[in-house]
């Protein structure tokens, strides 16, 4: 990954210290099991801001930050013709708008649009703040992004025109209802991206669990994937997920293709520790 703006700097008692640009960041990682290689004073002295967890939720909590640090900011992440700025900010849930380990999808879905060449049409769902949007548009896609949260979609479009870009079709909706009604139109797509997260909510409530709504979903999107000169990514960050299952879900449904890659998206931080940030699937015919 080309990373310029983020760094790994160390990792462990379910902890990660990060640096975002200009800033320091220290937040939970649940894969961090092993020990720190850096002092909790050193940890304390270099971070800008640091995640403490509400002691009465799982997943929320508040930020302890610097006098100096401010609530947004921006990072760049360029790989020859790709170029993408995207704005940071201190969510109450520890995500700060952007997945570092991301960078290496981009890298393939920027080549493998450009690869197609002309605007192929590219549907990125439970697409967040939009990285592989405009990684896809960067490379001249037509983009459909689904997210089914307002806000989220707000965000991605401020990142769309931090990177001077457009053209991006914004859609609000619950990614399942979207999907079974593009293929009930016949509509057909050179790129599908799919992210989906282990839980979640749609716009009118409608309820998202990965083990029971992910063969439903690649089974949908086998039908929408064009036959040729097509692409499929999909990322699992649920832990109990491997790279071999999803490709095995994934080819079932979707067959042959002419080349795939899967694996495990990680950063190595400065004392050698590899921390695994989820699992990839990527398939082209």
């Amino acid at each position: 990954m080309n990373w310029t703006e983020y760094k790994l700097i160390d990792s462990g008692g379910y902890e990660k210290l990060e640096q975002f640009g200009g800033y320091v960041i220290a937040r939970p990682e649940p894969q961090a099991i092993w020990n720190k290689s850096l002092s909790c004073e050193e940890w304390e002295n270099r971070a800008d801001a640091y995640f403490v967890k509400d002691k009465k939720s799982e997943e929320r909590g508040e930020w302890k930050r610097k006098p100096a640090m401010k609530d947004r900011w921006f990072v760049n992440y360029s790989n020859g013709d790709l170029h993408i700025r995207m704005r940071l900010g201190l969510t109450a849930f520890k995500h700060l708008g952007i997945f570092p380990e991301q960078a290496e999808n981009w890298d393939y879905i920027f080549d493998k649009v450009c690869h197609i060449g002309g605007s192929p049409k590219v549907l990125n769902l439970f697409a967040y703040t939009g990285g592989a949007s405009l990684a896809a548009a960067c490379g001249g896609a037509d983009v459909t992004h689904v997210d089914a949260v307002k806000p989220v979609i707000t965000w991605a479009r401020e990142n769309m025109e931090a990177s001077g870009l457009d053209g991006v079709r914004w859609v609000v909706e619950d990614v399942l209802k979207f999907v079974r009604r593009e293929v009930k139109r016949g509509n057909k797509y050179s790129g599908i991206i799919l992210d989906p997260p282990a839980y979640g909510r749609g716009p009118d409530g409608e309820k998202w669990v990965l083990e029971e709504n992910i063969n439903e979903l690649l089974t949908l999107c086998s039908q929408l994937l064009a036959s040729e000169n097509s692409f499929f990514v999909l990322n699992l960050y649920s832990m109990g997920f491997s790279a071999l299952l999803a490709r095995t879900a994934v080819r079932q449904l979707i067959g042959n293709c002419n080349k795939e890659e899967y694996g495990e998206l990680a950063f190595t931080d400065s004392f050698g520790k590899s921390l695994p940030f989820g699992v990839f699937y990527r398939m082209q015919r």
